[in-house]
This record gives C-alpha cells, structure tokens and sequence, in this order.
C-alpha cells in the first residue's frame, strides 16, 4: 500500500511540475506577443507646425506631450491641431527650445502605446525647425 502512495505521489509531482513549466512558457509567449503587439508601428512620417504647446504631464508616468498647430490651417480648431508624446527626454528639451516656432516632427505611430510612453499613439523622435 505504501509503494502505491509513492508512486501516486511521484506522478502527482511530475503532473504539478509540467503544468508549471507549460504555464511559465505560456506566459512567457503571451507576455512576449503582446508587447510586440502594443509597440508595433503602424506608420512613419512627420508633421509640419506651428509647436505651441509641450509639457512634462502625468500621475504614475510622467510623459512628454506636446501640440503642433498644423501648417497651412488659418484657424487654430481640434481639426488642425495634432497632438503627440515625445520619445523621451532628449526630444523634449529639443522641442522646448523650438516652442512657437515652425517645426517638423518626425514621428512614429504605434498600434496602442503603453502608458510610460505618452498620452498619444504618436511618438516624436526627432524634430527640425523650419526656416
């Protein structure tokens, strides 16, 4: 009877481990799947402007989110205003430096970008003062 108990403990033990193992790979692809999901970028472009707005914003991650007045629009409405994240910190002091001046954005757009990235599906890695 003992022997039995063994052996049924044993098989128990191996059933446990491989579950663990199928869930921690399961995981592990899922994990990897949506994160290639979330940054995969849709498009790539820039954007013309007048840059009249960029702050440093936010609760739990702090982003950078800026406002291009878009080129060749007369009024300032929500249809002509774009808005946008910059990359990271180095793109923020260089946008800050261009504020209420003629720019271009270069951009990225992503299918959903997580929330350290920015408000916005757009993000700005590189911006150009227009002459």
């Amino acid at each position: 009877m003992t022997v039995q108990l063994d052996h049924v403990k044993q098989k128990a033990k191996q059933v446990a481990k491989r579950t663990l193992w199928i869930v921690l790979a399961s995981f592990l692809v899922f994990s990897a799947g949506y994160y290639f999901y979330r940054t995969y970028t849709i498009s790539e472009g820039s954007r013309s402007g007048n840059l009249f707005k960029i702050s440093k914003k936010g609760i739990v991650f702090k982003t950078f989110e800026g406002q291009l007045h878009l080129a060749g629009s007369a009024m300032l409405t929500t249809q002509s205003t774009w808005d946008f994240s910059a990359k990271n910190a180095a793109v923020y002091a260089e946008l800050q430096k261009f504020e209420g001046k003629m720019v271009k954005c270069h951009y990225k757009q992503m299918v959903h970008a997580f929330p350290w990235q920015g408000d916005t599906d757009y993000i700005v890695y590189k911006v150009e003062l227009v002459q």
